[in-house]
């Protein structure tokens, strides 16, 4: 819990408030003290709304009362007269609230806001803390007088019903999180980081050292120290390290701005870290490590690696029909219904050819391509990246099923950080759980393949995805990305869009990357580009 010397505060009116219309003294009404002033033939009882007048009074009573320090005065100006009482002496002694301005303004039927002024002091440091809030006024109902609705909220609109107002040192240092060099990494300027932030200092700030916390006036009730509101001294921050590059985290940024519904995610190959991600709009989904659909033929990069571990070669001869079906099950097609009858493997690979893929399919079986996505890729277990992220997804299964996922459809479902790591995996050789601090601040184990591609598959996988990057379906894309490269177009289609959403892996030297754009069309055309300004930022 964070901690607050409760002192003694007394409390003044500033001169504000003294003489101003409807601000005089307090003035409580006879019949509360038993004084005179009445007749013998008492009036009769007032019913209905407060007037305009009776709003405005009971308003400027009440809050020139608590701006006094009377707690007893303005209480009983509430329907709640002990309740009201003590909630304001803590305002003042938890709060560490010395004096209080308090401005009404204008009235709107029954409700008043009221500007606060607050100048806070604690352990020798003093803060002016300016707000808004609002109370109401209604009748009371056996009374008939004029009341202040009490609610906590009266006292800041974000209190709520058993909450209240502390000061005090903050349990922790303030956390700056950084990037792999050390720059310190804001909202302002990484949109897409705004939702992890907040979830990186949740998870790792009491782990680090070094720092010194600030004072705060924070929400207290209900779980324990809630929201801060006001920082009256800054602390010294700790420093949260993180795997990003800041430079490659601008990139993404910035790539994701040319196309709405966007996301991009990159990877270091040989360790997993997290290099960037972003998303178009950044919102709290983070689709980079969050969204749950199908990758298209990106995922023929595993698909591949199963047709290649039976025996399949680069250079087997793999036709490429307008249309096809395995089984006499569906029927499936290729883009604008493109065919080559004397297409290779390599070939299908390189210009995606659907039904070149499902023609091969007799050599799989319904557990082929799962037992491929975890024992190479990582598949099928927890992925602790350091913020939630999804593990993805390949349930396998027969028929129309097994033919759909040869082609990155059915129930497959992945991200494009996901994906930037199959393309990690077959640039690295052995898969790398993706990770966004170190290894040794998350909690639980790192997912861990079976065992690296075998080295043979691994060669033909890297030689057919350098041909789809320099003449295949991702060379426009990759035009001016030079070096160790190698890339993977998708296109996969929704019931009910227009257009496919559109994917693309690739990777350039140690660094590979996944982008999707939801109803993009074509993955080349889409998130191509946004892949590979990504890559050249990495370099």
């Amino acid at each position: 819990m964070r901690r607050g010397v409760k002192l003694g505060i007394v409390a003044t009116l500033t001169a504000g408030l003294v003489g101003t219309a409807g601000y005089g003294a307090y003035n409580i009404y006879d019949s509360l003290s038993g004084g005179g002033g009445f007749s013998a033939a008492a009036a009769p009882a007032e019913t209905g709304p407060p007037t305009a007048a009776e709003v405005k009074k009971t308003a400027a009573d009440f809050l020139a009362a608590w701006a006094k320090g009377d707690t007893t005065a303005a209480g009983a100006l509430t329907n709640d007269a002990s309740t009201a009482s003590a909630d304001l002496a803590a305002y003042r002694q938890d709060a560490h609230v010395a004096r209080v301005r308090l401005t009404p303004g204008t009235a709107q039927g029954d409700v008043v806001p009221f500007k606060v002024v607050a100048s806070l002091s604690y352990k020798g440091k003093t803060s002016t803390w300016t707000y808004s809030s609002k109370l109401t006024v209604f009748r009371g109902e056996t009374t008939h007088r004029p009341l202040v609705d009490w609610q906590p909220a009266v006292m800041h609109p974000k209190l709520t019903e058993g909450q209240s107002l502390e000061t005090g040192e903050a349990t922790s240092p303030p956390v700056d999180v950084v990037d792999r060099n050390g720059k310190v990494l804001d909202a302002d300027d990484y949109p897409s980081l705004a939702s992890v932030l907040p979830q990186l200092r949740e998870r790792y700030g009491a782990k680090l050292s070094g720092g010194k916390p600030g004072i705060e006036t924070w929400v207290n009730g209900g779980d324990g120290p809630g929201q801060t509101l006001h920082v009256i001294a800054e602390g010294t921050p700790a420093k949260l390290p993180t795997t990003l590059d800041a430079r490659a985290q601008k990139a993404a940024e910035q790539a994701v701005k040319n196309k709405s519904q966007s996301s991009v995610a990159a990877v270091k190959a040989s360790t997993g870290e997290i290099l960037a991600f972003a998303n178009n709009p950044s919102s709290d989904n983070n689709n980079a490590f969050n969204a749950q659909v199908a990758p298209g033929s990106t995922f023929k990069v595993v698909t591949a690696t199963a047709l290649l571990e039976k025996g399949v070669t680069p250079g087997t001869p793999a036709p490429c029909p307008a249309t096809a079906n395995h089984d006499n099950g569906k029927m499936f097609h290729n883009v604008e219904s493109s065919s080559d009858p004397s297409a290779t493997f390599q070939r299908d690979f390189a210009i995606s050819c659907n039904t070149g893929f499902i023609k091969l399919a007799g050599r799989l079986d319904e557990s082929s391509v799962p037992s491929v996505a975890k024992r190479y890729y990582g598949f099928g277990q927890t992925w602790n990246v350091g913020v939630p992220a999804w593990d993805g997804r390949v349930p396998g299964g027969p028929g129309d099923e097994m033919t759909e996922e040869m082609i990155g459809q059915g129930q497959i479902q992945m991200s494009p950080l996901n994906m930037a790591s199959i393309a990690a995996t077959v640039q690295n050789g052995v898969f790398r759980q993706p990770r966004l601090v170190a290894a040794d601040m998350i909690e639980g184990p790192l997912a861990k393949a079976g065992s690296g591609l075998p080295s043979g598959v691994r060669g033909n996988l890297k030689s057919m995805m350098r041909l789809t990057a320099s003449s295949g379906t991702a060379a426009g894309a990759m035009r001016g990305v030079y070096g160790d490269v190698g890339a993977k177009t998708g296109s996969a289609e929704v019931g009910g869009q227009e257009q496919p959403n559109g994917w693309f892996v690739a990777y350039r030297g140690d660094v590979a990357a996944g982008g999707m754009v939801l109803e993009g069309g074509h993955g080349g055309d889409s998130a191509g580009p946004i892949v590979a300004s990504v890559l050249k930022a990495s370099s």
